[in-house]
């Protein structure tokens, strides 16, 4: 019971177990419920059931900040949910990335949900990983959110004047080296991620991985890179370890049902590029406004209430720019 008790990173033991216990749950439940026991048997999700499941994940996040408004406070609850309203509206960037990597390798829908199932766990170890080391650093060093908060403000401002290129996968380094590296079937062979045939070179029968784990390697390492923005997005909000690990991961949970969901009207949203930039340019300036109005901490609701303003901001002026496309379906 002591153990329960004792605290890790700032945190009783037993909310920690209490979080992991959920997200175990919610694993399962996607895996053996919904898709008959992770055989990727080919199920394909349609969009009514993928808005149903976002709208589950969307609330149990929601529902999770209630638990920790009860624990720790209004404060703490304001901080939780702007770090998970900010998490989830970066993951829709990430959805454009996972819509063309699907769409390079030609991953049918009904095997896109396997993919993203297993990124999905791979995405919730390596972000313990960096927000362990980004918590470290910040209770050991922190001048280290300075530099988080500025470099936030750099990419910001990058995005919102000097834009993106192209992206063309097909030059990817790491795809180049995997192809050269290893044996790589030219087609899908089903669900699976690895086939053992002959290799028409020894005449020996080889191990071969297939596009579907390609695309889950791509997707893995675009996780990697657009949490490179975002966990320092959330250090900005708050420090607290707990705080930061739940909302990125209740955010995280929904992305592939917000996937199925959006993936055919991402088009819509043709501005929300340029309301993420700017969302990021205010959470990096909030540590220095702060110090310049000589504030402990910027107000957590004030921080909650203009995110909610810059996003919503963005989303309907996209869907008014594009209200003509839907007109002329």
């Amino acid at each position: 019971m002591e153990f329960l008790l004792s605290a890790f990173m700032g945190t009783p033991v037993w909310m920690w177990l209490a979080f992991i216990a959920i997200v175990l749950a919610l694993l399962a439940f996607d895996l053996g419920f919904l898709h008959g026991g992770g055989s990727g048997a080919g199920h394909e999700i349609s969009v009514r059931e993928s808005l149903k499941l976002s709208s589950l994940y969307i609330a149990l996040g929601l529902g999770f900040g209630g638990f920790v408004w009860w624990q720790f406070g209004g404060q703490s609850a304001a901080e939780y949910l702007t770090a998970f309203v900010v998490e989830k509206s970066l993951a829709l960037d990430n959805i454009f990335v996972i819509a063309l990597i699907f769409s390079f390798f030609a991953i049918p829908r009904a095997y896109q949900h396997r993919v993203l199932f297993w990124g999905i766990l791979g995405v919730i170890v390596l972000r313990a990983i960096m927000i362990g080391l980004g918590a470290t650093l910040v209770s050991q060093y922190h001048w280290v959110l300075y530099i988080f908060a500025a470099f936030l403000v750099l990419t910001g401002l990058k995005m919102l004047f000097m834009g993106e290129k192209e992206t063309h996968l097909e030059d990817n380094p790491l795809l180049k080296f995997m192809r050269r590296r290893f044996r790589v079937t030219d087609k899908l062979h089903g669900n699976a991620f690895l086939v053992r045939q002959t290799d028409p070179k020894t005449g020996k029968m080889a191990t071969f991985l297939t596009p579907l784990l390609l695309a889950l390697v791509l997707i893995e390492v675009a996780d990697i890179i657009f949490a490179v923005d975002s966990v320092p997005a959330v250090f900005a909000i708050t420090t607290d370890p707990y705080i930061v690990y739940t909302s990125n991961i209740f955010a995280i949970l929904g992305l592939r049902a917000l996937y199925f969901a959006l993936a055919a009207i991402l088009h819509r949203f043709a501005y929300l590029k340029q309301a993420l930039a700017v969302l990021l340019v205010f959470i990096g300036s909030k540590i220095f406004i702060a110090d310049a109005l000589d504030w402990q901490k910027f107000p957590a609701s004030w921080s909650l209430g203009i995110t909610f303003t810059i996003l919503a901001s963005g989303v309907l002026f996209s869907l008014w720019k594009t209200r003509h496309e839907v007109n002329n379906t």
